[in-house]
């Protein structure tokens, strides 16, 4: 009878250890935060543009120009790619005459229609007297469509506007890093423009 007892007891330890396991286990657990690739990117170097186009500037040598087909696209339309971050550089073209106040106007309002998703945009004013450049960039922050917007002109002959998007839903957090490197390349495009 004793050895029947102590058996009982010994079930009835392990069962209480197999619950207190089970019910010390069903804590609350919360998901581990999402991850993102890793994205290697090249170092920063660049190669002439110099065609038949009015203008001419130095641009990643990572990228390729490409002509622009779409519907509407006009003379020395093109777009610099970006196969390995899957995105690209639209660029239009126009000749000033006496438009130039709605080339200006067009070039703000485009960069302001991303205003609903943005959550900041930031105005960087360039100037290069020596090469007859002027322009703003305007850096869009937020989930917009379009980190980067900006135009580059003589303000008499020449307005050269762009604009970068990438062939993905935008997600800032995502995108950062990828942002942040083409921010430097973008920079370097304005910099060199020059008009012929």
């Amino acid at each position: 009878m004793r050895k029947n007892w102590i058996d009982s007891l010994k079930l009835s330890v392990v069962l209480m250890l197999f619950i207190a396991t089970m019910l010390s286990c069903r804590g609350h657990q919360s998901p581990k935060p999402r991850g993102y690739f890793r994205i290697e990117f090249p170092e920063h170097s660049y190669q002439q543009f110099d065609t038949t186009f009015p203008y001419r500037f130095e641009y990643p040598k990572y990228s390729k120009i490409v002509m622009d087909t779409l519907p509407g696209a006009e003379a020395y339309w093109c777009n610099i790619a970006f196969p390995s971050l899957n995105g690209q550089i639209h660029l239009s073209y126009k000749t000033v005459g006496d438009q130039f106040y709605e080339l200006l106007e067009d070039s703000r309002n485009l960069a302001y229609k991303h205003s609903i998703k943005a959550d900041a945009i930031n105005e960087r004013f360039f100037e290069n007297p020596d090469k007859q450049v002027m322009g703003i960039l305007y850096e869009i922050k937020g989930n917009a469509a379009s980190p980067f917007q900006f135009f580059v002109t003589d303000s008499t002959e020449h307005f050269l506007r762009g604009s970068l998007y990438f062939n993905t839903v935008p997600n800032k957090d995502s995108l950062a890093p990828v942002i942040e490197f083409v921010k430097a390349d973008i920079e370097h495009i304005i910099e060199s423009i020059e008009w012929k």
